[in-house]
């Protein structure tokens, strides 16, 4: 058969050992090449698999510098904004009552509720609570006057030379001593009572001493100071 064209036909493939050489040789070609066939399609569609993500990744990453990139050039002027604005509110802070100023500034309230003809039944301030850039005080109160009375009290303590801020917490307004289904006129007395918040800024120790107790872990408790040494009797 050496000498023959081969041809498939002749071949017995239920009996491959008994074919010629050549034979033998042509199919382990082919049987080569579809090996190598099956590999290269298995690796190009692995690498072609690895190269989608590998773009799906770098499209990510390129996205994330530039967003980063135009966070990073707008940083300066963001940086230089958030100077302006604490130094107006420092400027705005300064505008309240200070620490040694308060104690005026709430008997300044209290003068000014009696000159606009209000009668003071409770004044009485209560302990201060400082935040992080000013403290608050609130005052327990409970006045009897008019309408117009009250108008006026506003007013004066808006024109007192210093910022005064007052917000009205709990806070009733109801008209005394009128019989159910009396008339209430522009004379007629009302009685306020509730609280009343006054604020004051921060020096610039009390807010340092503000902002570290504000960023210190719950539950942390400030060191005990020293105990004063006994004094033995006589």
């Amino acid at each position: 058969m050496s000498d023959k064209q081969l041809k498939l036909s002749e071949l017995d493939f239920s009996n491959i050992g008994s074919w010629p050489r050549q034979a033998h040789l042509m199919f382990c070609a082919v049987v080569a090449l579809v090996i190598v066939v099956i590999g290269w399609a298995l690796l190009v569609r692995g690498q072609q698999n690895e190269l989608g993500q590998l773009q799906a990744k770098e499209a990510d990453l390129k996205s994330e510098f530039e967003t980063k990139q135009g966070r990073a050039a707008n940083l300066e002027p963001l940086k230089q904004q958030l100077a302006q604005m604490k130094q107006q509110l420092q400027q705005m802070l300064r505008q309240l009552p200070s620490k040694t100023e308060m104690p005026d500034l709430i008997v300044d309230i209290s003068q000014t509720a009696l000159a606009t003809g209000i009668q003071t039944d409770l004044f009485q301030p209560g302990q201060e609570t400082k935040k992080e850039f000013y403290a608050e005080k609130p005052i327990t109160l409970r006045m009897v006057g008019t309408y117009h009375q009250f108008g006026a009290f506003v007013s004066n303590v808006a024109s007192l030379p210093r910022v005064v801020i007052l917000t009205m917490h709990d806070i009733s307004l109801k008209p005394k001593n009128v019989p159910p289904g009396g008339r209430i006129g522009a004379n007629t007395a009302l009685e306020l009572s509730g609280t009343v918040k006054t604020y004051r800024y921060l020096d610039e120790e009390e807010a340092a001493e503000a902002q570290a107790a504000a960023a210190a872990p719950a539950g942390s408790a400030a060191p005990a100071a020293p105990a004063a040494p006994a004094q033995g009797g006589h």
